[in-house]
């Protein structure tokens, strides 16, 4: 029992020691979250709700780091440490160091493998890293990844020694703008609407223990027409006689089975379905085993929502949104998922969670995630909170180019082979991550004509690969008849400078109104907005103003709309809060109200 007192004493030295190498960098804004992280686990949250095992192990934490010039071999000795998953530019690493295309970045530490996980397989799991991944094991290069927005992992057991600490590395490489890889606002020199760069891992790294035959992915997509839910679980390891068996379940209670021989799609019903919508989002409890004669060798954990997004004409001839079969006007903020202290890495999971639930306060029904891609926890919150989503492809290769202004079929970006392959396969990564979340009923492959290219192939292509969401071709791009909807923007006013009579008409970005508030600035002498106001009460009457001209254009054909922004980033001062998320710069009860009119226009 001494023994055992003194190694729990020398866990906590261990820790607070590890805790007291580690401080936020600079002297930036931070928001409140930042003095709760804890140093010894930051993000200690399970990282793949859709998928849940019981078994895990999280390796975020203090590694050592260094940043050296691009093609050298592994460091001899490390600059200091990191704090992983925040990105080397971060406040929260520890580091805030810039690394550019010239440089990679080396990461290492070690970890030790549960006694309990005995004869399992272990899978190593990264939730993003940015942009180029090469991963080594006890000296052993396990493999690598090119994305930096989706998860990758490797089988590592054939790699681990027995009874040790194993060691690992990981080299990253990032070319920020200087590569034609999906990169979303970073450039190496930030101003206006382009932010600092972020290099290397920013999400949760971990461990987790399987049997030779597991469940790698799940791909559910609800029928509401059909009482039904289609189930594709890809496994590895299995045999022709396995069977893959899903049990869909209300409170515990299974309303649902089927099975199906490994690699085919299991169709569940569900009948009488309640509907997952933003005002009421009902989730269902659902299992996933892989069955062999007769015994589950593996079992995951997973939910589902009920709900279906299309488009029909009304009864005026005019094109709309649907939720559920009816009219839905789909309103929301663009938001960009950027941190004054983690940049693309919320500081802590109650901070994800704060921007989705005060979107919901403000009265919308909708996010636009902007040319960013997040955790999946971040969707599981906005499946469980209820509230829909578009999902960006961040841009990438050449800046923004409209090549005709006649808006239809004008000439496009044409990009070398190697790029045009790396935005398909990125782009099919990201859709996998998402495609189970019910709260995902957008994807919008291209902005602003940023990077567009081959707009039919790659609509087409999109919509093939995922038919039950719509697909939003080019928000505010070279348009091309093609695709689920039609996407302008307007700064400030929502105005309808174009009107598609064959497809929805959604306004993809307007307003954009800025109030500077002097001690929440990432900058004190360099900001910037579309309109800026000196005071709340003129921003919120502005903001009114816009509402209320938006709501006149319903009648006429807009669907949906996206206002510009929730929150300031760093020098750009549109949002509804400032960039620390401390203050709420608009008048949040005037606005919940004309927002909840619109939102709620069809009800």
């Amino acid at each position: 029992m001494n023994r055992l007192i003194a190694l729990i004493v020398l866990l906590g030295f261990c820790n607070l020691a590890q805790g007291q190498d580690w401080k936020p960098a600079g002297d930036k804004i931070k928001t409140s979250w930042a003095e709760k992280i804890d140093p010894a686990k930051p993000l200690p949250e399970y990282p793949r709700p859709q998928m849940v095992r019981d078994q895990w192990l999280n390796l975020n934490g203090l590694w050592d780091y260094a940043i050296v010039a691009r093609g050298n071999s592994m460091p001899a000795a490390f600059d200091g440490k990191i704090l992983v998953p925040y990105p080397v530019e971060s406040s929260l690493s520890g580091v805030q160091k810039r690394v550019g295309e010239e440089q990679e970045v080396w990461y290492s530490t070690s970890f030790t493998v549960p006694a309990t996980w005995k004869n399992k397989n272990v899978v190593l799991h990264f939730g993003a890293v940015d942009w180029r991944a090469d991963v080594w094991v006890n000296d052993v290069k396990v493999g690598s990844h090119e994305g930096g927005y989706t998860p990758f992992s490797f089988d590592v057991t054939p790699f681990l020694t027995k009874d040790k600490a194993q060691k690992l590395a990981v080299k990253v490489w990032d070319p920020t703008d200087r590569g034609f890889q999906p990169r979303g606002k970073q450039v190496n020199r930030p101003q206006g609407i382009w932010y600092t760069p972020v290099t290397g891992i920013w999400q949760t790294v971990w461990i987790e223990p399987v049997d030779k035959t597991y469940v790698k992915h799940l791909k559910t997509i609800p029928n509401i027409d059909g009482g039904n839910v289609s189930v594709l679980a890809l496994a590895e390891g299995t045999t022709v006689a396995d069977i893959i068996e899903v049990k869909v379940l209300e409170n515990g209670k299974v309303v649902g089975t089927g099975k199906a021989a490994a690699g085919q799609e299991v169709l569940v019903s569900v009948p009488d379905a309640k509907l997952w919508s933003p005002e009421s989002p009902f989730l269902y409890d659902m299992e996933v085993a892989i069955v062999r004669n007769g015994t589950a060798v593996d079992q995951v954990k997973s939910y589902v929502g009920m709900r279906k997004i299309s488009t029909k004409r009304d009864a005026n001839g005019i094109w709309r949104l649907q939720l559920n079969n009816q009219d839905y006007f789909q309103f929301g903020p663009l938001d960009q998922g950027w941190w004054p202290d983690g940049l693309y890495t919320a500081p802590t999971d109650e901070a994800l969670l704060y921007d989705i639930k005060k979107t919901k306060d403000f009265g919308f029904n909708m996010i636009r995630k902007h040319v960013k891609v997040e955790p999946a926890r971040w969707y599981y919150h906005c499946d469980r909170e209820g509230i829909l989503v578009w999902q960006d492809m961040p841009s990438g290769d050449r800046s923004p180019q409209w090549q005709m202004r006649n808006y239809f079929n004008g000439l496009e970006l044409q990009r070398s082979a190697r790029s045009e392959a790396n935005f398909r396969h990125e782009w099919k990564e990201i859709m996998d991550l998402s495609i189970s979340n019910p709260s995902v009923v957008v994807w919008v492959p291209f902005n602003e004509a940023w990077g567009q290219f081959k707009t039919e192939e790659i609509t087409e292509w999109t919509k093939d690969y995922d038919p039950s969401r719509l697909v939003n071709p080019a928000s505010g791009g070279n348009h091309y008849d093609v695709g689920d909807m039609i996407d302008m923007h307007n700064y400030p006013d929502p105005a309808m400078g174009l009107f598609d009579s064959k497809r929805p008409n959604v306004l993809g970005e307007y307003g954009g109104i800025g109030l500077v508030l002097e001690d929440h600035l990432w900058e004190k002498d360099r900001n910037w907005g579309y309109v800026q106001y000196k005071s709340s009460k003129e921003a919120t009457d502005a903001y009114i103003e816009l509402a209320e001209k938006l709501k006149k254009l319903i009648p006429f054909g807009y669907s949906a709309a996206v206002y510009t922004q929730t929150t300031d980033v760093e020098v750009e001062v549109n949002g509804l809060m400032t960039y620390d998320r401390k203050v709420i710069k608009l008048d949040e009860p005037r606005i919940r109200k004309v927002n909840l009119e619109i939102s709620n226009f069809f009800k």
